[in-house]
């Protein structure tokens, strides 16, 4: 087997935070469809080598009759093969939770309820939810506990093999945690540095290669039995180009970088010859897997093609297999919403969002200045505005390698409401309807907030027929003293005027005059 030294847990490490506003920025459906296509690569690998190991140990039981110190390979072959599938089994079961809790969350993985419809094809219902796969990974533990199965499942492995060979197949299994990677990144833990933010669809491949390494692993084992009894090692007919990217979203400036590699290779041993070609141009190869990089120096979409040519030790017979991949190149950008409308207003919390592309939440630096702006955050990019003064107020947004962008916003008071008398603004009204109103009512129309305006005072005028007209004054909204009575003495054909209606908004610092009420009793 023709194995990398090095994992590649970090295949695709995407960073980008998904907007939650109406200026939201969504990772594109093209960079989803390239996990997509990584792993169905890696799932057509996993099932060649699930089929050429599946044959391994009865030829190792066959060749091992020949002397009866042989046996124990054969008896080994087997402990090798029920422990991969194991350990494969575990490794997947983390996923199949993923996938079910960010789907119908029923306890089995993969039902109809875990799916949706998207464009004619069907895929995962959270296949860019980053919540899940942080909750089950980092905050729950499993992302540790499948750290520590990688680093059991080497030695054990390597603990089938006879101790005097164990140097030489060690450099072959391609099962390795790095922790000097992650610790350089100064993140937490490996989790941390693997699965934090990361979507579903992104962590999918991840998986699929670790059990590709699970698989890769056994099929090293199960060859250097078949040295031991004096078989042949397996060399594969079938060939996968992969492409591993580290990123498929990159900021531009910054370097795509990516593994390039034969998903079903062979090793040294077989003198399997392998030649690799990105975009026409030889790469450096080492142990089967050529490093391909290149500044990202434009936005967009960019595509590359890599070609691997490979001699069989056996026929001589030479094929060249080739792939299309592409990667996306972005700008880091900074948006701010205000969740209800696109002005601040006094007296009230005023939703709201920010979020940046590129930039982890944890990073951003939010500054507020100007109409005695005052945020405080809710969490998770949320944030409540308090204004005090009319006029402007800025929003500066920082962090994380974004220069400081800033948003200007209006600062206004609360609108006028409108009096009522019930639910009338004036005209023609009833004698009884008239008189069981209890008084006047504010009421905000078209405003989104949740405010209530209150009543001062106002004056009322009653003008009956054949007699002077009567003044009242009112104080609060509600009918008391003389202008209650002046109510009560209502008669067809009087008219009442309510003049000088006076309101006070929250944030208000005096009350403001609203509309005037005529009425005419029927």
């Amino acid at each position: 087997m023709s194995i990398p030294k090095e994992p590649r847990q970090l295949m695709i490490n995407l960073m980008y935070l998904v907007l939650t506003a109406m200026l939201a920025l969504n990772v594109s459906a093209e960079i989803f469809n390239a996990f997509k296509i990584v792993n169905d690569g890696l799932v057509k690998s996993n099932g060649a080598l699930d089929e050429a190991n599946g044959k391994i140990p009865d030829q190792v039981a066959q060749l091992s009759k020949k002397k009866a110190e042989l046996q124990r390979y054969a008896d080994l072959s087997k402990e090798v093969r029920a422990y991969s599938k194991d350990a494969s089994d575990y490794i997947q079961s983390i996923f199949d939770n993923i996938v079910d809790e960010a789907g119908d969350n029923d306890g089995t993985p993969y039902s109809e309820g875990d799916y949706k419809m998207d464009q004619g094809k069907k895929k995962y219902k959270g296949i860019k939810d980053k919540d899940v796969t942080t909750r089950i990974l980092l905050d729950q533990g499993a992302g540790e506990e499948l750290k520590a199965k990688l680093v059991e499942a080497k030695a054990k492995f390597l603990s089938f093999v006879d101790e005097e060979d164990r140097a030489s197949v060690e450099a072959n299994i391609p099962i390795s945690i790095d922790d000097a990677e992650w610790q350089a990144a100064k993140k937490v833990s490996w989790s941390d540095f693997n699965f934090k933010q990361m979507p579903l669809g992104a962590v999918e491949p991840m998986f699929t290669k670790w059990v590709n390494d699970i698989k890769n692993s056994e099929a090293v084992v199960l060859n250097e039995f078949m040295s031991k009894v004096g078989g042949k090692e397996v060399v594969f007919d079938q060939y996968k180009v992969v492409s591993s990217p580290k990123r498929t979203y990159v900021i531009k400036g910054e370097k795509f970088e990516t593994d390039v590699f034969l998903s079903a290779s062979a090793s040294k041993a077989s003198n399997t010859g392998v030649s690799i070609k990105v975009n026409g141009k030889t790469m450096p190869a080492k142990e089967g897997v050529a490093k391909f990089s290149e500044t990202a120096s434009s936005t967009g979409v960019k595509k590359y093609t890599a070609a691997i040519t490979v001699t069989n030790p056996v026929t001589g017979e030479v094929k060249t297999v080739k792939n299309d991949f592409e990667y996306e190149v972005g700008l880091r950008s900074v948006a701010v919403s205000l969740d209800k409308m696109n002005v601040f207003y006094i007296g009230v919390d005023n939703p709201v969002s920010v979020s940046a592309a590129g930039v982890a939440t944890k990073d951003l630096k939010v500054n507020a200045s100007g109409g005695g702006l005052k945020l405080s955050s809710t969490g998770n990019g949320k944030f409540n505005a308090r204004v005090t003064t009319p006029g402007s107020s800025k929003i500066t947004v920082s962090g994380g390698g974004l220069q400081p962008t800033v948003f200007d916003y209006k600062v206004k008071r609360i609108p006028d409401p409108v009096v009522k008398l019930g639910k009338f603004k004036g005209g023609k009204i009833g004698n009884g309807s008239f008189k069981a109103m209890p008084g006047l009512i504010p009421w905000l129309e078209n405003f989104d907030f949740d405010a209530k305006c209150k009543v001062q005072g106002f004056n009322v005028t009653r003008i009956a027929k054949r007699a002077d007209p009567v003044v009242g004054t009112n104080a609060g909204p509600t009918f008391k003293g003389k202008v209650a009575n002046m109510i009560k003495a209502a008669r067809p054909g009087d008219a009442y005027l309510f003049e000088d209606v006076k309101v006070t908004c929250p944030g208000d610092k005096a009350g403001r005059e609203v509309n005037s009420l005529s009425f005419q009793i029927k």
